[in-house]
């Protein structure tokens, strides 16, 4: 299968952002989003959306800081990920433009849309979820699971699955708790799978940073794809 891969410019509110678009053959996909970690969409996020176009999906790596934005260190990517952390409003607004961006494009099937996100991405799609967005599913990839209070009330119309490090540190076992039982309450469909040994950015193999909790894992990481890509074969059957 060849991977053919083509970079969509957008704006929002004046500001140009570049998604990367990778799709197997160039028909109707169903659609798949990966919102980036908090230094901003790069080539891990374009490698992942290659990934899912050779499982024969259309992968877009979205980008929500701006075009040609990355951080370069830890106070960088900290500064551009806390305004989308402290204003969940700001955060679900951009992403919903983003999604109807992606409906738009001819690779994706507009009636399938899911998304998965890395770290800060995976707080993004829970947050879009929980804002009640009308796509088929989320996955969390060792990402934060903090209420983002925006959303009292909505009714959470995505499946989600939640990949997550027991022993991260970003997300300790009380937020893991607090999460399954406000995914409870909502009446959601989730799914929380917990890797033991294994600490925050398991999937990155440059993570390895044990003092900051962050540390490749190749277990988890292999384990956490099948386990998504089984999901997404049931968001699309």
């Amino acid at each position: 299968m060849a991977i053919t891969t083509r970079s969509i410019d957008y704006k929002i509110d004046g500001k140009t952002y570049e998604a990367v678009l990778a799709s197997p053959d160039g028909s109707a996909r169903p659609g798949v989003l990966v919102c980036h970690a908090w230094a901003g969409r790069s080539d891990f996020e374009i490698d992942k959306a290659k990934a899912l176009a050779a499982l024969g999906y259309t992968g877009i790596a979205i980008d929500l800081y701006g075009k040609g934005v990355l951080g370069s260190s830890t106070e960088e990517n900290q500064a551009l990920m806390t305004p989308f952390v402290e204003d969940r409003e700001m955060l679900r607004a951009r992403l919903s433009a983003i999604i109807e961006l992606v409906k738009q494009q001819p690779e994706v099937d507009a009636t399938k849309i899911a998304a998965i996100g890395f770290c800060f991405g995976g707080l993004c799609v829970l947050n879009i979820a929980r804002a009640g967005a009308d796509i088929k599913g989320v996955v969390s990839i060792h990402g934060l699971f903090g209420k983002p209070g925006n959303s009292p009330g909505a009714t959470i119309k995505a499946k989600i699955l939640a990949l997550h490090g027991w022993d991260d540190p970003m997300a300790p076992p009380d937020d893991v708790v607090a999460f399954t039982k406000e995914m409870t309450e909502a009446g959601a469909d989730w799914q929380l799978h917990a890797y033991g040994g294994t600490m925050h950015a398991f999937t990155n193999p440059e993570a390895n940073d044990p003092s900051h909790g962050t540390v490749y894992n190749a277990n988890a990481d292999r384990r956490s794809w099948a386990a998504m890509t089984n999901f997404l074969e049931e968001l699309f059957a």
